[in-house]
């Protein structure tokens, strides 16, 4: 039963990553912006439960990804740059990566080997993901302080500026 089970999680990670990476410019979702995102919780990669209504308070940028995605691997050096940006910690920016299926070794091996050091959330059963539409990966989106979402992109980003540019259009202008 345990190999079936894994042999299903790899299909299912083979799926995401070759069908479920794009480069359209808005997600294809049920949320609906002005609406409350959903509450989760999920352990970090350092065993902390990090549950999305704990960070109310502070604006959340949240990524789906899979380190078999190329889109998501382009993305994550602009994430640390927003991550490092002295700027956005002072707003009190809160960026979390969601891993979708993946053992934690390996996403931990990927984030060490890319000198990536934002927070990542492992997502092992796929329940948030499902809860945020994210069968096509990458898929952002933007929650304010008040937990509501403000906006969402599917596809990687360019460069920290668009980010920079998404994060002052959507849950910043919010403030």
């Amino acid at each position: 039963m345990v190999r079936v089970m894994k042999i299903v999680i790899a299909l299912l990670l083979l799926t995401l990553a070759v069908a479920g990476c794009s480069s359209e410019d808005a997600p294809s979702s049920v949320l609906q912006v002005g609406s409350p995102a959903p509450d989760f919780q999920l352990q970090s990669l350092d065993g902390q439960t990090v549950s999305l209504s704990g960070l109310r308070g502070r604006p959340v940028m949240l990524n789906f990804w899979a380190t078999t995605c190329p889109p998501c691997r382009q993305e994550m050096p602009f994430f640390q740059e927003v991550f490092e940006d002295e700027e956005w910690r002072d707003q009190g920016l809160v960026i979390l990566a969601v891993n979708l299926a993946e053992p934690a070794s390996r996403v931990r091996e990927f984030m060490e080997d890319n000198g990536l050091s934002f927070p990542v959330l492992l997502d092992t059963e796929l329940d948030v993901g499902k809860m945020y539409n994210a069968s096509r990966i990458p898929v952002t989106y933007f929650i304010d302080k008040d937990g509501i979402m403000r906006d969402g992109q599917l596809g990687p980003f360019s460069s920290k500026a668009d980010i920079d540019w998404r994060l002052l259009n959507s849950i910043m202008e919010a403030e």
